[in-house]
């Protein structure tokens, strides 16, 4: 039997850091070939060219589609979206995969997602059915989810919502979080290790991990919410700062520099574009909290029962662990957060959380699922609408 030929392109240090383990089980497929695609800002110098992760871990890398060549403003990503499409329109012609993976919710996806779509190329998607109403991640998933022919929710809550979207529900499943998975079975550095490699002597629960991308709603002014952030962080000089930096969104290179005028000034901070996936895991579970308003404060903190300070509307409409407190990008209300988060009685309520992720073997799982299915005709069909009751 003829092995089929998957297309599973990566564009960011956070979703590679979801699809190493899945990679890496493909790899080891009877019935799947993986063709890694890298892109994005994995090729950037400015976003820490994260291409060498990948490289480190010995992934055999297909093709690298270099496309951020426009800048990162709001006109500037619309070009990039139709760059990308014109990209990999030509490369999917080209390589003609039976099939593309792809996952989460960023402009880079909805391109590559959209170029697949039009080539009449199935479309595994991981990570459908969530709402993060304070970007435009919020429709870019959405959209990913209609376009897709296979998808892979993170929880139960979020399948649900894939199928009241209109998916048939035997094409959901269900297999849990890549990201709790991560947590669970990666191995992760001790701190001294952690000290060492970053070259940043940090303290056992002394310090809190940031990471703050901006928002990208139309109202959103991510420099001021980040400056906000910052004058918090000031008046809490008794802990360390261990910052990654933000993402190639619209206002990131502005986010950026911030970051690094700030950390200039202040010995208890460092910042560093990615940190990869062992030592930031590593460092999470180190940490006093997790501050800012990535995906992985609301997504992967509840696994190791971390206090947790959700700034601004980025993740809203995710689900909200007992772990997690929200509250808006406003300097007060930042500090009032931190502040509760490294109080005995939250730090004790946080350490009970359960994550609803379900994360144990669910890159197998989607490996299981993916060698039957691209295999099955009725996921190269034309789909159907599915009426949820």
């Amino acid at each position: 039997m003829e092995k089929k030929r998957l297309a599973v392109v990566t564009a960011t240090r956070a979703e590679y850091g979801l699809l190493r383990r899945v990679i890496q089980t493909l790899l080891k497929s009877e019935y799947i070939t993986p063709e890694v695609i890298v892109t994005g800002a994995h090729l950037s110098d400015l976003y820490g060219n994260t291409v060498q992760e990948i490289e480190k871990d010995g992934i055999p890398i297909t093709h690298r589609v270099d496309i951020l060549k426009f800048g990162n403003g709001t006109l500037q990503t619309a070009q990039t979206v139709a760059y990308t499409i014109q990209c990999f329109s030509s490369l999917f012609d080209q390589i003609k995969p039976d099939a593309c993976m792809v996952l989460g919710d960023r402009y880079e996806m909805f391109a590559v997602g959209s170029a697949a779509a039009m080539l009449h190329i199935p479309l595994v998607h991981i990570s459908g059915g969530d709402v993060t109403l304070g970007a435009a991640d919020e429709w870019f998933r959405h959209c990913l989810t209609k376009m897709a022919s296979i998808h892979f929710p993170s929880c139960e809550q979020y399948a649900q919502r894939v199928i009241r979207m209109g998916e048939e529900p035997w094409r959901v499943f269900n297999v849990g979080g890549l990201g709790d998975e991560n947590i669970r079975k990666l191995p992760r550095m001790s701190l001294e290790q952690l000290s060492e490699s970053i070259g940043f002597p940090l303290k056992e629960k002394g310090f809190a991990l940031v990471t703050f991308h901006p928002e990208t709603t139309a109202d959103a002014k991510p420099l001021e919410q980040m400056q906000q952030l910052l004058w918090a962080m000031e008046q809490m000089p008794q802990l360390q700062w261990l910052i990654t930096k933000a993402n190639a969104d619209a206002g990131g290179e502005q986010i950026n520099r911030c970051i690094d005028e700030w950390c200039a000034t202040h010995e208890n901070a460092v910042a560093f574009s990615s940190l990869g996936v062992v030592r930031y895991l590593s460092a999470m579970s180190h940490a006093a909290m997790v501050v800012g308003n990535s995906s992985s404060g609301v997504v992967e903190t509840p696994t190791f029962g971390v206090p947790t300070v959700n700034i601004g509307d980025r993740q809203k409409g995710r689900i909200i662990c007992q772990n997690v407190l929200c509250c808006q990008a406003e300097q007060y209300e930042i500090l009032r957060a931190m502040q509760t988060a490294g109080s005995p009685a939250f730090v004790q309520a946080a350490a009970a959380t359960v994550s609803p992720y379900n994360g144990g073997d669910t890159a197998q799982k989607m490996c299981d699922v993916l060698e039957k299915a691209l295999f099955d005709p009725r996921f190269l069909q034309p789909k159907g609408f599915y009426d949820a009751i």
